[in-house]
């Protein structure tokens, strides 16, 4: 099982990790990304990590 988690202080709000994220936990509130859905709901493919350029996003196993 992983968990998603998104780091605020470094979020630039491109919204490239929400646009990524085929699990569709990620959303964009107009100015930074945070958790929508459930975040252990996270398959951890890291597409989310893969795309986010400023390193604000992170998965971790549990």
């Amino acid at each position: 099982m992983f968990i998603v988690s998104i780091d605020e202080e470094i979020c630039t709000g491109c919204q490239q990790c929400s646009e990524g994220c085929p699990a569709r936990i990620l959303g964009f509130n107009g100015e930074k990304a945070y958790v929508s859905g459930d975040a252990t709901e996270c398959m951890g493919c890291e597409a989310c990590v893969t795309v986010c350029p400023s390193g604000a996003v992170s998965i971790s196993e549990i």
